[in-house]
């Protein structure tokens, strides 16, 4: 049977450019049956049928003339986002693959007011997470976390070298070996979150980078809400966190 690499193959099979296939590969929305496609260039049977799941609409939480609040889809990047909301500026940012609250600024005296407050901590960040394995009790993680930069960002424990971390963790609930967990986090390092639970043994389910062994159409991790100067968001968990099986 004839193979072709991947992203040719997708885009003869929905009539696309091979630059617009290789970009919805490489955005891991492109699926087998049940399976990612993760490699653009991987040879594919040239009959393959392809599923695409394209994220779901990005929603405003709420606006006034300081700040926006979103809820932002897994398989957005953050960047995306800003460029959709003309005049306004990222005041932190999600992973590609983590849904819920993003913060916005409208002006410049606010987004400056507000970054002062991140960098001085005062932002309570609370976030939800199916990981692997069972965890029954409360765990605190003050790992430092070192960020590689070059390409794809990757992040690691690095007691020398790292910038100070903190992590709370908390039970919610259990389904076999996996938890449900209730996340809040103090500092803001490139994938704290997926690092320190992955430090742990309890990597966020469908996070293969940090080490999930479980296959999922994304990392199952949710900015839940945030509490910034006299503000406080909230976003509905998606279906895949909240029915989890």
């Amino acid at each position: 049977m004839a193979t072709d690499k991947a992203y040719k193959v997708l885009a003869l099979a929905q009539g696309i450019s091979n630059k617009k296939a290789k970009d919805l590969i490489d955005r891991g929305i492109v699926f087998v049956e049940d399976k990612k496609v993760k490699i653009a260039r991987a040879e594919i049977h040239t009959d393959t049928f392809f599923r695409i799941e394209y994220p779901a609409k990005m929603v405003i939480l709420y606006q006034d003339d300081d700040i926006i609040a979103i809820n932002k889809p897994a398989q957005v990047d953050s960047y995306e986002i800003q460029d959709m909301i003309p005049d306004a500026e990222l005041l932190h940012r999600l992973d590609r693959d983590t849904s819920g609250v993003l913060l916005l600024g409208k002006n410049r005296p606010f987004i400056e007011k507000a970054i002062r407050e991140f960098k001085a901590r005062r932002v309570e960040k609370h976030y939800v997470a199916w990981v692997e394995g069972v965890i029954y009790e409360k765990i605190e993680i003050n790992e430092p976390i070192l960020t590689i930069k070059k390409g794809k960002a990757f992040s690691l424990i690095d007691p020398l070298r790292g910038k100070k971390a903190h992590t709370i963790v908390k039970p919610e609930e259990l389904q076999g070996k996996k938890s449900k967990v209730h996340i809040e986090i103090t500092t803001g390092r490139t994938h704290q979150i997926r690092v320190h639970l992955s430090h742990i043994g309890h990597p966020v389910v469908g996070d293969e980078q940090y080490g999930s062994r479980t296959q999922s159409k994304r990392v199952l991790l949710h900015s839940a809400k945030i509490k910034i100067l006299d503000y406080e968001f909230s976003a509905k968990e998606p279906r895949e966190i909240s029915q989890y099986k």
